[in-house]
């Protein structure tokens, strides 16, 4: 089995709810299963600020697809929510995004690993500490040693 990381977010509709029920999405995947959910949080939006705030958690999946297929799984559960892709960093019903397969790189047209931008932003290093604060960014170190660096992007524990 390989270890799969996945941030969740979303900020239409209900975007609790909406991220409960992704959760649930992620647990019946095939040859798959989640070890760990975090909480949920709250955070302002990235990029385009006149928009809703977010509600953001991560997952730790084990799975033995392969992480195309995985990348290809989290899409079609977008879809089934959804997802419109209308704008970069625009509103979304729901984002899921493949943050780190094992300690694999990739550098492909539809899939970079580890995500070129999860060290960057605290709604995915915050939830990922509260799971797995000793995991080793691949190239960068572990989550909590880039807690600091975002500790001045507004995010709340639900």
């Amino acid at each position: 089995m390989n270890t799969a990381y996945i941030a969740l977010g979303a900020n239409l509709d209900d975007p609790a709810a909406t991220v409960r029920a992704a959760f649930a999405a992620l647990a019946n995947l095939p040859d798959s299963r989640i070890v760990h959910c975090s909480s949920l949080y709250r955070t302002a939006p990235v990029g385009i600020a006149d928009q809703p705030e977010f509600i953001n958690a991560v997952a730790e999946l084990e799975t033995s697809l392969a992480p195309e297929a995985l990348l290809d799984a989290l899409l079609e559960i977008e879809q089934r929510f959804g997802r419109i892709r209308a704008e970069r960093n625009g509103p979304r019903t729901l984002d899921l995004d493949l943050l780190l397969y094992n300690d694999q790189y990739l550098d492909l047209p539809r899939l970079t690993l580890p995500h070129p931008r999860l060290h960057l932003r605290a709604f995915v290093l915050q939830p990922l500490a509260e799971i797995a604060p000793d995991l080793v960014i691949p190239g960068r170190g572990t989550v909590a040693a880039w807690l600091p660096a975002v500790a001045n992007q507004g995010i709340v524990k639900l």
